[in-house]
């Protein structure tokens, strides 16, 4: 952990992507690297969005919507507090993105591409998560790849091994440390 890193204004950085696109595991590995803080939005969902995925529903944006304030909130937290973290949130809809960037001016947004294919394929060698592999063809759905009009999304390409994907995104966000 370097000192530079923290004497910056606080920021975030939102690992964001489709189920089984690997933030988490990303996430932990970067906040590692860098001495950065992790917060995972899976732990951030209510209650009733749990029990609904785990049941095999899909959430729709009522559902979002309490989950998306808890994870802007997170963000506003780490800005305030002079701190620097990633937080694990898919953030598939630009309006998302654009409710999480209300009120925050130090964030930015790590998007984590992939085919459905490859992330089919990564799902279905998940083990112990509640989303169910039926329900990532409605995360795909809702998915609104991050445009040029978006400057503060970096995308980066999943397609390779655990390492390879860990240190493409540790260049990306190395500029912003």
């Amino acid at each position: 952990m370097t000192q530079a890193i923290h004497d910056k204004k606080g920021k975030s950085f939102i690992l964001m992507g489709v189920s089984s696109t690997g933030k988490t595991s990303i996430g932990t590995a970067l906040a590692q690297r860098f001495g950065i803080k992790l917060i995972d939005g899976d732990d951030l969902h209510p209650r009733t969005n749990i029990i609904k995925m785990g049941s095999g529903q899909p959430l729709n944006d009522v559902d979002r919507a309490p989950w998306l304030e808890r994870i802007r909130d997170a963000a506003f937290s780490l800005e305030q507090k002079s701190e620097i973290g990633i937080i694990v949130c898919s953030a598939l809809k630009k309006q998302y993105r654009d409710l999480i960037r209300d009120g925050n001016e130090n964030v930015k947004f790590l998007f984590l591409e992939g085919s459905f294919d490859l992330v089919l394929e990564r799902m279905k060698q998940r083990k112990g998560h509640y989303m169910k592999t039926e329900m990532l063809k409605s995360q795909f759905d809702t998915l609104e790849t991050p445009q040029k009009d978006e400057p503060d999304v970096l995308h980066v390409n999943i397609d390779g091994s655990f390492e390879e994907v860990v240190e493409r995104c540790a260049q990306v966000l190395e500029p912003y440390l």
